[in-house]
């Protein structure tokens, strides 16, 4: 059926107008199929490498919100003790936006030099001692910075909140490209609250092979008559709960890729039904010159999938692109969940071209192969 191709490339341009319609539909729905991944990856992506980091985050019991949470910051050095613990991280949270936002901006106040030991991210610009010996100083991920206009020397403000920007990050962890990470005491001392000795949270990193689960517990326990009680939980554990009303919403969105899935499938379907009733008397011409049924079945069905694949790679394509470029992310309660645009998922969306094509052509292609000849050319 190779030899083929070319006079199946002609018949669609015949209809030019109907083949770009439907092409341009079928791409618009992949486009959109691929964005709903995009937000579904991410949130995939965050829970795998928090899970494989065997880290844990204390936050104060029964509070949701950054802003709401306040530990004593000398709990950890007691955790610090503990066996099975390799480091403690204080850190204060800031956000302008504890509800699901498409732009929330979220700071992370730390020690430098803690920072330097949980964090595999390295600067693309700037320079590490200027964040460092400078208390309002900051660096900033690259999704932040690209969605912000943001270059290293700049003043980034919010709210009350401004930090100087002494460098730009990268990081395999695309969530991590979301955030902005200043001073710990600079954040505690932010305009209208003085909140030194009190931390949002802790970030406890654990030893291999220690069971988090288990030291979830036993932390919980040292605080349970303490001054104030602790919630510990894996770190995938807690950004899942955090983010756990947009995690449903995100669950429905796939709905909405169903509903795109069957758009493709509709559009070609209806293309193929319109050609075939089109070209009745031409598939009986066909086989008067020796083109069997199955022949003809083959050509119709590959018209089908030819048009469907077209419409999926322009907007599996156009996609990726805008996922790439835009840096965009979802999030809540100070976790934020990175677009992430893929191979496996640029690889699905063409496969579900492929599939709904298949689909899309088989009932149109049976009709054709089963054109009787004297009828369709008297017909015609």
């Amino acid at each position: 059926m190779i030899k083929f191709i070319p006079y199946i490339f002609k018949t669609l341009w015949r209809h030019r107008s109907r083949t770009i319609l439907t092409v341009t539909g079928s791409a618009v729905a992949l486009f959109v199929f691929c964005f709903v991944g995009a937000v579904q990856e991410g949130m995939n992506d965050l829970k795998t490498r928090q899970e494989s980091k065997g880290t844990l985050i204390s936050f104060q019991k029964n509070k949701f919100c950054p802003a709401t949470s306040h530990l004593p910051q000398d709990y950890d050095l007691q955790i610090g003790r503990l066996a099975g613990v390799k480091e403690v991280m204080p850190v204060q949270v800031f956000t302008n936006n504890c509800r699901a936002s498409l732009d929330v901006v979220v700071f992370y106040g730390v020690p430098p030099k803690k920072l330097r030991k949980a964090r595999d991210f390295e600067l693309t610009t700037g320079d590490w001692s200027e964040f460092e010996d400078h208390q309002n100083a900051a660096v900033i991920g690259r999704s932040v910075a690209s969605r912000r206009g943001i270059k290293v020397g700049d003043k980034f403000s919010i709210g009350d909140l401004s930090v100087d920007i002494a460098g730009i990050f990268q990081s395999n962890d695309p969530g991590e490209e979301n955030y902005i990470y200043s001073h710990l005491e600079f954040l505690q001392r932010r305009k209208g609250m003085n909140g030194v000795g009190t931390v949002t949270q802790l970030e406890i990193m654990l030893d291999e092979g220690v069971d988090p689960v288990a030291k979830c517990s036993e932390i919980d326990a040292m605080y349970r008559a303490g001054p104030v009680e602790t919630d510990t939980r894996p770190k995938g554990v807690f950004q899942a709960k955090s983010l756990g009303d947009l995690a449903q919403l995100i669950s429905m969105a796939h709905y909405l890729g169903y509903a795109c899935v069957g758009l493709v499938l509709s559009l070609v379907a209806t293309t193929s039904v319109m050609s075939v009733q089109d070209r009745t008397k031409e598939h009986a011409v066909l086989q008067t010159i020796g083109f069997s049924g199955p022949q003809v079945f083959r050509l119709v069905l590959i018209e089908s999938i030819v048009l469907s694949i077209t419409g999926g790679i322009f907007g599996v394509s156009a996609a990726m692109l805008v996922l790439d470029l835009s840096s965009l992310s979802v999030g809540a309660e100070a976790v934020a969940i990175a677009f992430t645009p893929s191979l496996r998922l640029a690889m699905i969306g063409i496969l579900v071209a492929v599939v709904a094509g298949t689909l899309a052509g088989i009932a149109p292609a049976i009709h054709a192969a089963r054109t009787e000849i004297v009828p369709a050319l008297r017909h015609a």
